[in-house]
């Protein structure tokens, strides 16, 4: 069986080159050999609307398409940056869109994958921002505006976001511990996926008296890619212009 890959918080912009010669490089070479690729979030760094079809997100929509059209699974959630992706992206590209919460088997073990921010329960003012931009209301009102309009306020949004973040502590902005315990026991599963933190880890933990494992993706950056691949039974992190890899299981 191939590789089945999962990524997050790319961040793509026109504005950051080299990551986005690095993701055209990466689903050319590295996904073109997938079973499957899941995108568990911001992919990219503002996403203003399916409508929008100026650089980067022509080009990337075009990638996308020729790795889906080769045969390649691809499926991608809602980040916190990117919750306007709908489905007149996916007719474009040929990808599926998964819920906030999506429950896949690996060779017979259930797998939670989910971007990450739900689990950062304790940064209330953002879990108040994300129930209101996730309203139809709210979504209604911005899409109506013309994409030029749409694009500037993106370029506030992301600065005003940078400038919040400075105000707030880094365990606010991590994932709750009794969060996480209740999705994977919501959802039966002992292995848990995410993004969203910019913390890349691994971590091992009791839950209700079974071991249970979390994986936290990498982000992206111009200095550095990661990845994580199920091969063979296990994870596996990848970094990815590395030539050797580090298996973690």
């Amino acid at each position: 069986m191939k590789d089945i890959l999962f990524i997050s918080d790319l961040h793509l912009a026109l504005e950051k080159p080299e990551i986005l010669r690095r993701f055209f490089h990466f689903l050319r070479q590295r996904a073109s050999k997938a079973q499957a690729l899941y995108i568990l979030g911001d992919l990219f760094d503002a996403w203003i609307g399916d409508d929008d079809n100026t650089r980067p997100a022509r080009d990337i929509k075009r990638e996308l398409k020729q790795l889906t059209a080769s045969g390649v699974k691809v499926f991608i959630q809602q980040g916190n940056r990117d919750f306007l992706l709908g489905n007149a992206f996916c007719t474009d590209t040929g990808v599926s869109l998964l819920g906030d919460f999506a429950v896949i088997e690996l060779d017979g073990q259930r797998v939670l994958l989910t971007h990450g921010d739900l689990l950062c329960s304790d940064d209330i003012a953002y879990q108040a921002f994300r129930i209101k931009s996730r309203s139809r209301e709210w979504q209604d009102a911005v899409l109506r505006k013309p994409v030029w309009l749409r694009l500037i306020a993106a370029r506030w949004y992301r600065l005003r976001s940078y400038f919040h973040k400075r105000e707030k502590s880094y365990d606010i902005m991590d994932v709750n511990q009794d969060t996480v315990i209740a999705a994977m026991r919501e959802y039966d599963c002992r292995i848990l996926v995410h993004g969203h933190t910019h913390r890349p880890s691994f971590h091992e933990f009791m839950l209700d008296g079974l071991p249970a494992k979390r994986y936290v993706l990498a982000d992206w950056r111009p200095e550095s890619a990661g990845l994580l691949c199920w091969k063979n039974g296990s994870f596996i992190e990848e970094n990815i212009e590395a030539k050797n890899p580090a298996a973690r299981r």
